[in-house]
């Protein structure tokens, strides 16, 4: 099977994001470009490195400067972005502590929502279920960058069944912020290939109601996938 692995230019993902301006009016406010744009690091689309241009991504989404900035400063607060003195505004690159706490953080919430719950029927879990179809589908194209968006889709909806608003929005920072140690796998399919049938499994513990079960697996689960992200990210510092 061959391997996809998307690289995105400048001009391309420029190109892409323009496409979201025609969803936003006019009076769109910082929250809901930061939105924009944290949705396009969870997707991968915007590695480590990537500069934010204001004048080019301004023209994109038909936003003033000051509204850009403010977008800026929120995904700043959440580590989505830093400035960089004299050199301008870069999504980072996580350091191991970086992720080691991120991977906390994980374990806590998701396990906790997954031990919490009680009943489960077939229409809650219809989110997970089209995640891993559609992840199914992007392993057969061999894009396994695809699989790990669908990937982040499906723990993202997977939190979404505590049926908590506050605990959605933590999740959303958080795998956006996780997408940024993905790009360190030289690899997307050594990363994510495992992790379909380890989805697959879950979900089916989930509409078995063994919750307690399920809290247990993802957490080895997680484990496993903290492991296999400090070890690239080792491997890499190294080279």
């Amino acid at each position: 099977m061959t391997e996809v692995v998307a690289v995105v230019s400048s001009d391309q993902w420029l190109a892409s994001i323009a496409q979201d301006a025609e969803s936003l009016d006019r009076s769109s406010t910082a929250e809901r470009i930061a939105d924009v744009l944290r949705r396009r690091i969870t997707e991968g689309e915007l590695p480590p490195g990537t500069r934010m241009s204001e004048a080019s991504l301004g023209a994109a989404l038909g936003v003033s400067r000051n509204t850009l900035r403010e977008a800026f400063r929120l995904l700043a607060h959440e580590g989505l972005l830093v400035h960089q003195l004299h050199r301008g505004v870069f999504v980072p690159e996580l350091s191991e502590a970086e992720l080691r706490d991120l991977y906390q953080l994980r374990r806590t919430l998701e396990c906790g929502v997954v031990r919490s719950l009680s009943a489960m029927d077939d229409e809650r879990l219809q989110p997970l279920v089209a995640d891993l179809d559609a992840a199914r589908a992007a392993a057969g194209a061999g894009d396994w960058p695809g699989v790990g968006t669908a990937n982040m889709r499906f723990h993202e909806h997977l939190v979404a069944l505590a049926g908590n608003r506050r605990m959605d929005e933590i999740a959303r920072r958080l795998l956006a912020e996780l997408r940024l140690a993905f790009h360190v796998v030289a690899s997307p399919r050594a990363l994510h290939e495992s992790y379909v049938a380890r989805n697959r499994g879950l979900l089916e513990l989930l509409r078995g109601g063994e919750f307690a079960r399920a809290a247990d697996d993802l957490d080895t689960y997680l484990h496993d996938s903290e492991a296999e992200l400090l070890t690239a990210h080792r491997t890499r510092s190294t080279a």
